[in-house]
């Protein structure tokens, strides 16, 4: 698609028109609400955003690579997320696509002058179509972590997140990470969750999203799974009866930021959403969010 892309522009001006004026409204993103509750993308739709995304890419790089002056020339913003992961982001009772990065984004693009449009997905594929740009951002509780700081360029941290070790509630055998040595666990693959498991020597079990995680976990087909302190806490608060605890906790807290692709490219946006995400804070914006959905204030280090 690029190379064929870039050889019509050398063609003639007419022909780089007339693909400019096909390709621009193909590839639309879910708005607000109106995801599907599975989470997920048809895979039609998903090859025209690939194709859309990868010819606005191209546009942009002619126009000078600035991200930041496309997004709000048409006055929109694409950000990517599960859709599936509460609190952080999941639907409602209403199908509505809500949670606390759902709100984060919406706010972030206020201050951009934008609208936030999202657009739905497994975790591999958001990753790979930011990659792609088929998304401008990815704003779905991403840890930041060495290795994906040599592939992205990450905003500044908006939550601070501590690891839980979740079991059954008779499982005696895991009471500190090193314990996760030889056990079972399930987990999104590619994720810090999954990745912390493997270095303490667990047999990691790819999953598609949380419920499905603790549908292995009840049903006693893993020995424990990783994830947020606040997910378990919003999963206990919706599920009261479940026989499941906290077998321990990482001591540090990760940070939770938004990754970008690397690049000149989105230099002045990475610019301007970390100081959206400093002014949020400042005025007490991600305190109430992260107590509306947790029930205490990540959005600080302490």
């Amino acid at each position: 698609m690029k190379k064929k892309y870039l050889t019509a522009i050398a063609a003639g001006t007419l022909l780089t028109a007339l693909l400019l004026t096909g390709c621009g409204n193909s590839g639309k993103a879910q708005s607000t609400g109106n995801g599907a509750a599975s989470g997920g993308i048809s895979s039609q739709a998903e090859g025209n955003e690939e194709s859309a995304g990868e010819e606005d890419r191209d546009k942009g790089m002619a126009a000078g690579g600035d991200l930041l002056a496309q997004i709000q020339e048409k006055g929109e913003i694409i950000v990517a997320m599960e859709g599936t992961w509460a609190p952080w982001t999941y639907h409602d009772e209403e199908d509505n696509l809500v949670g606390y990065d759902v709100e984060v984004a919406k706010l972030i693009a206020e201050k951009l002058g934008v609208t936030a449009s999202f657009v739905e997905g497994e975790w591999d594929g958001l990753l790979a179509g930011l990659d792609a740009g088929r998304y401008d951002m990815m704003v779905n509780g991403v840890d930041i972590t060495e290795e994906r700081q040599k592939k992205y360029d990450f905003s500044m941290p908006y939550a601070y997140n501590r690891t839980a070790v979740i079991v059954k509630g008779d499982y005696e055998e895991i009471g500190s990470l090193e314990d996760l040595d030889g056990k079972h666990t399930a987990n999104t693959i590619s994720s810090t969750y999954a990745e912390l498991a493997e270095s303490y020597g667990a047999e990691v079990t790819g999953v598609d999203d949380l419920n499905q995680t603790f549908e292995l976990l009840l049903t006693g087909r893993i020995d424990a799974t990783l994830n947020a302190e606040v997910t378990y806490y919003d999963y206990m608060k919706a599920h009261p009866d479940v026989d499941i605890k906290i077998a321990t906790l990482t001591s540090d807290a990760t940070q939770v930021a938004i990754p970008l692709r690397k690049g000149a490219e989105t230099e002045t946006l990475r610019t301007a959403v970390n100081q959206a995400i400093e002014e949020l804070a400042a005025e007490g914006k991600l305190t109430e969010l992260s107590e509306k959905y947790f029930g205490t204030d990540i959005s600080k280090a302490e």
